[in-house]
C-alpha cells in the first residue's frame, strides 16, 4: 500500500499524515469513512451469534438487578424477548471469525500491520443503551454499522483514574467532556489509547469496534520469561566468581545486583529468542479450539486435492506474520513458529496476503519440495483448509 495516497477511510489523509499526526495522539472522526455502509450482519443474526457457545458475548443492562448489571453469554434465545424496551447493550467479540463478510472490512486497515489487529467487536443497543464512560489501553476505530450513536470524548485516564465500585465493569467515576458527536452509518471516530469516552445509542444502532493488540509490560515479562526458561537448564545459576570477602555478611553489595543483571541480560537480548517469541504471542488465536487440524493429510493426496482444482483458504481464526532472521525467514501461524530459506519470501507474502490459494497464483511453488512441504504442514495444523471442506 502506498502510504502517502490520502484514503477516504481517514477522511482524505494519508496513511503516513495519520500515523504521524493521530495514531496514539489524538482522536480522528472521519464521517463517511465508509460511504453508504450497510452492516453485512442484522441484529437478529448478532443476536444468534450470541447463543452459540464458542462465541464470547456479553449483554450490558444499566437499569437491571443492579445497575450497570453485566451478563455473560452464551444466551438462551428467549433471554432477549425479556430485555426492557431501552438502555441495555448486546456485545460481541470477533465477529469477524465468524461472518466473512465483517472480516473483509479488515481490507481496509492494512495500512496498519495485520498482527496487530485484535478482531472486530460488534454491539447491539437499544436506546439509550451503554456501557458506560471508560477508557480502554489500546487504539480502536468504531465504525457506525446502523442507526445513530452519540459518542463523548473526556480525559486522558490511567491505572490512578477513580472507577465505580463494580465487579466487572471498569466504569470511570468522573468523566470530563471535551468534545461530543452524532455518528451515523458510515461514520468513524478513531480514539487513542487511554482516552475517556461514552457511547450512547440515539435509536437501536450497531456499532463496530476494530480494537487492536497491545500487550503490557507485565504481560510481556511474564510470558517472554516463561518462553525463555524452556531453554534454559538448571545448570545456569548466578554465581560470584572472584568475590571479595563480605564486610557485612548480611549487607547486599551492589556487585550482586551487577552479576544479576549481567545473567538477565544473556538471555533476554537474544534478539532470535524474543522475536520468535513475539511472533507466537501476537498470532495466537482468540479461540485455539477454532484452529483444528483435518486427519492427516499426504503431500501427495494434497498436491492432487490442489492440481483438480482445490482452493485453499485462511481458517478464519487463524492469524499469520513472518520476519526475517539473517537470511532465512521466519512464519508465525497460530501461536507456532517455524524456520524457513529465504527462496521462500514471496510464497510467505502470498500466504499471508492472499484469500485463496490455487494453482494459478500458487504456480511453482508446488513443484518446489519446501513450498508444498509448508503449505501441507499448514492445513495439517489448520491455518489452511480447503474451500469445500
Amino acid at each position: 500500500m502506498n502510504s502517502d495516497i490520502p484514503l477516504q477511510l481517514l477522511g482524505g489523509i494519508t496513511a503516513r499524515e495519520f500515523l504521524r499526526d493521530y495514531w496514539q495522539k489524538k482522536p480522528l472522526l472521519i464521517r463517511q469513512a465508509i460511504p453508504d455502509f450497510e452492516s453485512p450482519i442484522d441484529a437478529d443474526e448478532l443476536a444468534g451469534l450470541a447463543l452459540e457457545e464458542e462465541v464470547e458475548s456479553r449483554l450490558v443492562i444499566e437499569h437491571g438487578e443492579r445497575p450497570w448489571e453485566l451478563r455473560r453469554g452464551p444466551f438462551a434465545e428467549d433471554e432477549f424477548s425479556k430485555l426492557p424496551e431501552k438502555e441495555w447493550t448486546l456485545l460481541v467479540q470477533a465477529v469477524d471469525q465468524f461472518v466473512p463478510e465483517v472480516s473483509e472490512l479488515l481490507e481496509n486497515f492494512r495500512f496498519l500491520p495485520s498482527w496487530r489487529v485484535d478482531d472486530v467487536m460488534i454491539s447491539f443497543a437499544a436506546p439509550g443503551g451503554s456501557v458506560g464512560p471508560h477508557f480502554d489501553n489500546y487504539d480502536v476505530f468504531l465504525l457506525q454499522g446502523h442507526g445513530k450513536r452519540n459518542w463523548k470524548i473526556g480525559q486522558m485516564c490511567d491505572s490512578e483514574s477513580p472507577l465505580l465500585q463494580h465487579a466487572d465493569l471498569r466504569i470511570l467515576a468522573e468523566f470530563h467532556e471535551t468534545e461530543e458527536w452524532v455518528l451515523e452509518p458510515g461514520d468513524m471516530l478513531y480514539l487513542p489509547p487511554r482516552l475517556a469516552h461514552c457511547g450512547v445509542a440515539v435509536d437501536n444502532c450497531m456499532t463496530y469496534s476494530v480494537g487492536f493488540r497491545a500487550p503490557s509490560a507485565s504481560e510481556v515479562l511474564t510470558h517472554f520469561t516463561d518462553f525463555l526458561s524452556q531453554f534454559l537448564t538448571d545448570e545456569e545459576r548466578y554465581t560470584d566468581a572472584d568475590a571479595q570477602p563480605a564486610a557485612d555478611p548480611h549487607q547486599i553489595q551492589h556487585d550482586a545486583l551487577d552479576r544479576l543483571k549481567s545473567l538477565l541480560a544473556e538471555h533476554m537480548s537474544d534478539e532470535r529468542l524474543l522475536l520468535t517469541w513475539f511472533g507466537q504471542y501476537m498470532t495466537e488465536p482468540r479461540y485455539p479450539e477454532l484452529v483444528v487440524g483435518p486427519e492427516e493429510v499426504e503431500e501427495e493426496d494434497f498436491l492432487s486435492a490442489l492440481q483438480d482444482g482445490a482452493i485453499l483458504i485462511r481458517n478464519p481464526s487463524a492469524r499469520l506474520a513472518w520476519s526475517e532472521v539473517d537470511d532465512d525467514l521466519l512464519l508465525f501461524a497460530s501461536g507456532q513458529s517455524r524456520y524457513l530459506p529465504g527462496k521462500l519470501r514471496e510464497l510467505l507474502k502470498l500466504i499471508c496476503a492472499a484469500d485463496a490459494l490455487h494453482t494459478d497464483n500458487l504456480g511453482e511453488w508446488l513443484n518446489d519440495e519446501d513450498g508444498r512441504g509448508l503449505l501441507c504442514e499448514l492445513v495439517k495444523q489448520g491455518s489452511l483448509g480447503f474451500a469445500d471442506e
